[in-house]
């Protein structure tokens, strides 16, 4: 079990979000997140005219806020489609042990899983799936569903997507 643990440790590369208090944000902070959530591109003196803060005020504020954790990346948001990537499918595993349910971790370095989460409910695994087709997704399908203890792969494939977002900085 604790060889394991520490496989599921070094695979999990920092995604794994633990329960921590929620980070001490004021008004400036959320309003400088959410105009980096709406393009992570402008400069520190755009943010500063946002804000009414001299740039590098902004910058410490930036600074710290990837410090804590809160910023933690900057990256382009690609269309799938655009990718060849057109079958956006989500699915919910089910299986029938522990270890079964973390040798699905292999799959996180699969260039179509954009998404995979251990879950509570119905199902044991959910993952965001975007295939190029349905051969692809046929294909994958065939090797989750070749692993030992995995009970059942149920697919829902979107049709159309009418809001795709990360996390408002707003408070809760």
């Amino acid at each position: 079990m604790r060889t394991l643990m520490s496989a599921f440790d070094k695979e999990k590369d920092g995604i794994r979000q633990t329960r921590h208090k929620p980070a001490e944000l004021d008004a400036i902070d959320r309003k400088i997140l959410g105009a980096l959530a709406e393009d992570a591109g402008r400069s520190y003196t755009e943010l500063s005219e946002i804000v009414n803060l001299s740039a590098p005020a902004v910058h410490d504020r930036v600074k710290r806020l990837k410090r804590d954790g809160v910023i933690k990346g900057t990256v382009a948001v690609l269309d799938g489609c655009k990718l060849g990537r057109t079958l956006l499918t989500f699915l919910v595993i089910d299986t029938s042990s522990y270890h079964a349910t973390r040798a699905l971790l292999q799959f996180t370095n699969r260039k179509e899983v954009e998404e995979l989460h251990t879950v509570a409910g119905d199902g044991c695994v959910f993952i965001k799936v975007r295939a190029a087709d349905t051969e692809s997704l046929e294909n994958f399908l065939m090797e989750i569903q070749s692993l030992e203890g995995v009970r059942s792969v149920r697919s829902y494939i979107a049709l159309s997507t009418f809001l795709e977002r990360g996390p408002s900085p707003d408070s809760a």
